[in-house]
């Protein structure tokens, strides 16, 4: 009686409505229908034919292990692997932690000092009920990136409190130069905030897309489908101190006789992770995302990694993001050191489409990071997108500081809306470049002014910003405001000699 009830059970969760359909009702399990598709197309079973639908019913599909797509979850170009949601098809995880601010109540605070030598910050000395407080982060604006620094210990003397902070994060905020909290600059020190933040783990990410190399995935689409509810756990236990654009440093310092083969002048060398993403999607060709809507997640909303080939994003929405909201391409992570000119790394990513997608809200947590962030990549299009109310850069292209070939070209910004950007930090662009791209273009945008920062230490923030050694775009026809976005409202950083502007 029991087996005959599991069995009712899992054909009312899961069924086959017609050929080629699998439906997924609410409380069904979604790993199951991809296990039937998956011996459907190894058992060459005649539903293949056209391509295989799985359908989420409407409801909310909780997701304690990530979906795993595998090589051989793949579709073909005549049988597509589509997997669709009806309107309210939600897969879900945890809701990000909480954080409580302690000092000041809203805000934040000049640095009094910041001493590398002994690794300590003063601070104007807070209310004793915050000095009692556990487990209390800092969060420290510097200039083009954040570091979010668990406190070890707050040493009072009289109106000014030295703050000391846990490892591995005190080290790298301390060693490495680039970037750093300012003091006695343009417009004065850096800011500070104290805060708590719910000391829980939860779920981070919701879907991962793998193949290999030698066995891609292929022919997927997503659709019609909301990603909702992740977490960042990474600063409850290792802090967070970025070099740019989101990317966690796990090495790096200041060079004591500065230069290297490929750069002379370079004085600091850095290993980066890959921040964590709610959907992941690595050694991939033909797979796309259109008419989804990924919201209320904790760091990366949509990152395609490695690997990638003839990929679209399209038509989506992303609201409230913690981190960047679509990511794309290597940022050279560790092994590899960032500034090294590698000459590998943009082929494997490369023909990707990111177009139509609204982004509102992104860098909510992390606020270095950014609407769109594509690193080294060649023959990418970011066309017709509409990216507003983000703290750090609306769309980044390139990766690596460097005038020197290195395969990132053909690469095509054309036809975005970039509004209400470099909200709390500068060094920043509506739309910002890095390196050589031959071949490139930056045409037809429409960026508004930079936001007024409160806490900014410069006023480097620009409608276009072409950052170390930009070279091989042909720029023309932006507009702000109906007027033209020339040389003069653009940001150069030693530029190279075959930029365009017309």
């Amino acid at each position: 009686m029991n087996r005959l009830f599991l069995l009712f059970n899992i054909i009312c969760l899961t069924t086959v409505a017609s050929a080629g359909d699998i439906i997924v009702n609410n409380g069904g399990n979604i790993h199951e229908a991809l296990r039937q598709a998956r011996e459907w197309r190894r058992l060459a079973d005649p539903r293949c034919e056209g391509g295989i639908h799985i359908i989420l019913q409407a409801g909310r599909y909780y997701m304690n292990e990530p979906l795993f797509i595998r090589p051989e979850d793949s579709g073909t170009p005549s049988s597509p692997t589509i997997i669709r949601g009806e309107e309210g098809a939600i897969l879900c995880g945890d809701l990000m932690q909480r954080h409580t601010q302690l000092f000041p109540q809203e805000g934040m605070l000049p640095l009094s000092a910041f001493d590398t030598e002994h690794r300590t910050m003063t601070i104007p000395t807070p209310p004793k009920n915050v000095l009692k407080q556990k487990s209390i982060e800092m969060v420290v604006h510097q200039r083009w990136a954040i570091a979010i620094l668990r406190v070890k210990e707050m040493k009072v003397q009289g109106e000014e409190t030295v703050v000391s902070f846990l490892e591995p994060e005190s080290r790298l905020e301390f060693e490495h130069p680039w970037p750093q909290p300012v003091i006695d600059g343009e417009k004065g020190n850096s800011s500070f905030l104290l805060r708590t933040t719910e000391q829980r783990d939860g779920i981070e990410r919701l879907l991962t897309i793998c193949g290999t190399e030698e066995s891609p995935v292929s022919y997927l689409s997503f659709e019609n489908i909301t990603f909702e509810h992740t977490c960042w756990n990474r600063p409850l236990h290792q802090g967070h101190v970025t070099l740019q654009g989101g990317f966690p440093i796990i090495d790096a310092y200041k060079l004591r006789q500065e230069g290297l083969p490929w750069a002379a002048s370079l004085e600091n060398q850095a290993w980066i992770e890959r921040p964590v993403a709610a959907v992941s999607v690595s050694w991939a060709h033909h797979v796309h995302f259109t008419g989804c809507h990924f919201r209320e997640l904790g760091s990366t909303a949509l990152d395609f990694v490695i690997g990638i080939a003839d990929c679209t994003i399209r038509d989506n929405v992303f609201t409230d993001i913690g981190g960047t909201a679509i990511l794309a391409g290597s940022f050279a992570e560790s092994p590899l050191e960032v500034h090294r000119p590698y000459t590998h790394l943009a082929p494997l990513c490369q023909r990707l489409t990111i177009g139509g997608n609204t982004i509102t809200g992104a860098s909510a947590e992390d606020l270095g990071a950014v609407g769109i962030g594509c690193g080294y990549v060649r023959d990418v299009v970011i066309s017709g997108n509409q990216v507003s109310h983000v703290n750090y850069s609306g769309i980044c292209v390139g990766w690596g500081w460097t005038p020197l070939y290195t395969g990132m070209e053909r690469n095509h910004i054309t036809g975005n809306k970039v509004t209400d950007y470099a909200r709390q930090l500068y060094d920043a662009g509506g739309i910002y470049t890095l390196s050589n791209q031959p071949g490139s273009t930056l045409r037809n945008n429409e960026i508004s002014a930079p936001h007024p920062a409160p806490y900014a230490t410069n006023d480097r923030a620009f409608h276009i910003y072409l950052d170390a050694e930009t070279d091989g775009y042909t720029i023309e026809g932006n507009q702000c405001d109906g007027q033209p976005v020339g040389r003069e409202q653009t940001g150069f950083n030693h530029p190279g000699g075959h930029l365009i502007f017309r």
